[in-house]
Formats: C-alpha cells, structure tokens, sequence
C-alpha cells in the first residue's frame, strides 16, 4: 500500500507543486492549507508530514507541538519546511521532533530523497527485544513506552531511539557521530548539535532521573551503569 503524506503549506502554489511530484512518486498525498486543517487530518495517521512552518493563525512549530504531546500521533515523522534556515530555528523544529528541516526553495530531488531516508530508517529500525531499565524508568521497545517511577514520560519518537540506544549500553560511551549514523543515516544532512537538543530535552522530561545521562565531554553521552 502507498506510503500517505500529509501536506501542510498556506501557498497554494507550493501545495500543488509538492503533492503533484510526491504523488508522481506513488505516495498518496493529503494537502491541506493550514495548521488547524493539519491537526484535525494528523489523526487520520499518515506515514509522514511535510509542515510548513509560516502559517498563520496556528504556525507549524505550534503543530508539530501539538503532534508530540498527543500520544496518538506523536510517532509520525515531521519534516519542517520553511523559508527561514538560521541555526536558531532548526533547533526550535529538532526541540519539538521534528525528523528533518528543509528550507525553500525546495529541491525536489533532494526532498525525494528525505523521504526515502527517512521511510527507510523507520522500517528497518529493529528495538531490543526486551524493556530496558535503569533507576526507576523502564523501557519498552516494542510499545515505545517509557515510564518513570510508574508514570508515562512524553518523548518523542526520535528521543525514545536516542534514550533506548543508550540504555541498551549501559556504561558504554556512545559518540554522537553513532547516534547520528544509527538513527539518522548518511542520507540525512544533521548535525553534532541535533543530538545535544535532543538530549536536553529528554533530561527535561526525565526530571530528577537526567543525572543518569552522563556528558562525556568532547566524546558523546552514557547511560550510569
């Protein structure tokens, strides 16, 4: 069956040119022009959305916000387009999850291409068979549930792989360079910096529990064995 994408952009001409190329490719598409049209056909469950970030009344970052606190579509993919590319906005989109950040112009190709990488890692991705626990969280691959103390931690999908690769390493230092070629891939343009984002927030949302993270600095990040 078609891999479904969720278009998100306010410029019509950019909507038609996106879902044209994408459904030449063979993907079904759902184009809509706004983030409260977004939010409301998410729950539909594509594979993927493509979300411009300057809209208005809800912008995309206020989406994708929405998207990751939402247990029911905090798993999809969210790849941001936008007309602005300053470092400070690439970490706003990779705080909230985002998987990728384009900016327009958009190449084609190069978007085909995102996708693809992207669809690959997560079909391909293969979780450790059994929980994992350290202090009191525990957690479980196959469900992409993690709990603290007995309690549900929020992280996103790309923070659960992160938090998950290195509890399954107890110990072992793992250097964001293998972060970023195990649950990126070499086909997608990110930096030493996205790994530090998301570490942050995942110690946010850990509380008391992130002194578990351990900095090993200039190298990468452990988990206290």
């Amino acid at each position: 069956m078609a891999k479904h994408i969720l278009v998100v952009d306010d410029e019509k001409d950019i909507l038609s040119m996106l879902s044209y190329n994408l459904e030449k490719e063979g993907y079904r598409v759902t184009a809509v022009g706004a983030g409260k049209a977004a939010l409301s056909r998410a729950r539909d469950l594509p594979d993927l959305i493509l979300l411009d970030v300057m809209m208005p009344e809800v912008d995309g970052l206020e989406v994708a916000r929405r998207l990751k606190l939402d247990p029911l579509t905090r798993s999809i993919p969210v790849v941001f387009l936008t007309a602005r590319g300053s470092e400070i906005d690439e970490v706003v989109g990779l705080e909230l999850g985002a998987e990728d950040y384009i900016v327009k112009p958009v190449s084609i190709p190069k978007l085909l291409a995102r996708i693809r990488a992207i669809f690959r890692r997560h079909e391909t991705a293969e979780p450790p068979p059994h929980p994992l626990r350290f202090a009191d969280v525990e957690i479980d691959p196959s469900s992409y549930r993690i709990t603290a103390g007995g309690m549900d931690v929020a992280l996103t999908k790309k923070e659960f792989e992160i938090l998950a690769h290195l509890a399954a390493r107890p110990g072992k230092v793992v250097t964001r360079e293998a972060l970023l070629d195990a649950l990126w891939g070499d086909d997608v343009h990110v930096v030493d910096r996205t790994v530090d984002v998301h570490i942050r927030k995942i110690r946010e949302k850990l509380g008391r529990r992130a002194d578990w993270i351990e900095t090993v600095k200039g190298v990468g990040y452990r988990i206290r064995a």
